[in-house]
């Protein structure tokens, strides 16, 4: 096996990681231009712009979730894969010893966590062989909140909002538009879509996620499948989704579409959506040595542009600080729009915390709490504790909890993305409690607004899924559910979903 492959691989999984491709940056500086200066669209592109800027020079995790590791290598007829596959997995554990991967790999069945990123299925990796003289290594790294927006539809088939898709590209169409509106906030907006007609179940997932190895700006080789292309980028952004589902003039950067032989029997349409922290890079390397030659989607010798000359983010004076642990009149005082700073104690909990609240007392007070839906890239130095990403996860997988968790224990903030349900809503309003959006993605600005690590409890789940006890500063965020019933989340999918009406027919 070529002596430094290993090294070779270890450094495109960081520079995934951490360092966003042109062709998306150009995609987001485009998007930031779009926005209308002072609208939640124009704040949250601008903290997005903030966080590309900080992973770069923090060399840190652009999105604490660092997703399922997917490899595309193609390999000269006769190369060792079995030897190319060990040393794959052997750099997936050492940048997740780094600190540049989350660690992700969790056991199906028991749910406990390897705490390496690797296992049955974990990381993917695709071979396959080619005449050329050289290896190539493409990655793309795929957080949970986007793979949980993807989408598959059998067609013929009735959409909300869109009537019958029939088994043709005017089907197709719909299909994609009722992905995008379907995904709202909670795939991290403005995303891209990778889409395959035909396939089979599986073959069409696959073929699906291969389409966002493409970049962002090229023309699809086939002129019936560009034109598709063309004209879902042409309509999308009507939708008003906006960033992070705040509603706003760009909601998809991307769509490539391909497509496979069917069965006489089925027609299948799959969607893979990705997030606007789209991480994926490539390499070529030598096959004897195994040194990177060439990089592709990007060029070293051209130097990273910064997204913002200059970092913070732009305050206007109508922000409202917020010192927790909070009262109930500090939080009937909110309503949706406002802006917060929060400050003072902060817990983590995602889905197990959750699960292990409905049935045990909670490690900690949590009355007058935050509550922050996020499993932050942790790193330890001696004795203490450092998070060094921390952006928030999906919401909605708490639903089934969070109205009893917030009756039971007095909790009065839940932060997290792409806001959550009716129980949930029902029980803010009648316990007062509010939902804070922070912007999806944004790992290194979070991380920035977090001075320690305090203390962390049921560690057993795994460091993602443990209970950090952290002290914050200023940590922005919007409120979009408030405790009088109110929900952006709510407003913006009946908004959108009759543009989606009016653009889809």
């Amino acid at each position: 096996m070529p002596p430094t492959f290993f090294d070779s691989v270890l450094d495109l999984i960081v520079r995934t990681s951490t360092d966003l491709p042109p062709d998306v940056r150009a995609a987001m500086s485009t998007a930031m231009t779009a926005e209308p200066e002072g609208t939640r669209s124009s704040q949250a592109l601008t903290i997005i712009a903030q966080n590309i800027d900080l992973a770069v020079d923090n060399e840190g995790a652009i999105c604490q979730d660092t997703g399922m590791p997917t490899f595309e290598v193609h390999a000269p007829v006769g190369a060792n894969q079995i030897d190319m596959r060990r040393q794959i997995r052997e750099a997936i554990a050492e940048a997740t010893r780094r600190g540049k991967l989350r660690p992700n790999s969790v056991d199906s069945i028991t749910g406990k966590n390897s705490g390496d990123n690797l296992g049955p299925g974990t990381p993917i990796v695709h071979f396959e062989q080619w005449e050329r003289d050289a290896i190539e290594v493409k990655l793309i790294l795929k957080g949970g909140g986007c793979e949980n927006t993807n989408a598959q539809y059998a067609l013929p088939v009735d959409l909300a909002h869109l009537g019958r898709a029939d088994r043709n590209l005017d089907g197709v169409r719909r299909c994609i538009l009722h992905a995008v509106w379907n995904a709202q906030g909670k795939g991290c907006a403005p995303g891209a879509v990778g889409v395959c007609i035909g396939g089979d179940r599986t073959s069409g997932y696959t073929h699906a996620k291969e389409q966002l190895f493409r970049t962002l700006d090229d023309i699809n080789p086939d002129p019936r499948l560009a034109e598709l292309e063309a004209s879902i980028m042409g309509t999308v952004n009507d939708l008003d989704i906006g960033t992070m589902g705040f509603g706003g003039k760009v909601t998809l950067i991307g769509c490539k579409i391909g497509a496979l032989n069917r069965l006489p029997a089925s027609f299948f349409v799959s969607v893979a959506y990705d997030c606007w922290a789209f991480r994926r890079l490539g390499v070529e390397l030598n096959a004897r040595t195994g040194a990177i030659e060439k990089w592709l989607y990007r060029d070293p010798s051209h130097p990273i542009i910064p997204m913002l000359d200059q970092s913070g983010i732009t305050r206007t004076g109508r922000e409202v600080r917020l010192q927790a642990p909070l009262t109930a009149e500090a939080v009937r005082s909110l309503k949706v729009g406002d802006v917060v700073l929060v400050s003072g104690p902060m817990f983590t909990g995602r889905d197990a915390v959750h699960a292990h609240l409905m049935k045990h007392e909670p490690p900690v007070d949590l009355r007058g709490s935050v509550l922050y839906h996020c499993g932050p890239v942790v790193a330890k130095d001696g004795d203490l504790w450092r998070v060094t990403a921390a952006g928030p996860t999906t919401s909605i997988r708490e639903e089934p909890y969070q109205g009893e968790i917030i009756r039971r224990y007095g909790v009065r903030a839940v932060i997290g993305k792409g806001g959550m349900g009716a129980k949930t809503l029902a029980a803010m309003k009648e316990h007062g409690a509010v939902y804070l959006n922070a912007i999806g993605g944004a790992a290194q600005f979070y991380a920035r607004s977090i001075r320690k690590v305090d203390g962390v409890s049921l560690l057993e789940f795994g460091t993602p899924e443990a209970m950090w006890h952290l002290t914050v500063e200023d940590f922005p965020a919007i409120v979009t559910m408030d405790a009088h019933g109110n929900s952006l989340h709510k407003d913006i999918e009946q908004e959108s979903g009759e543009h989606l009406a009016a653009i889809g027919g």
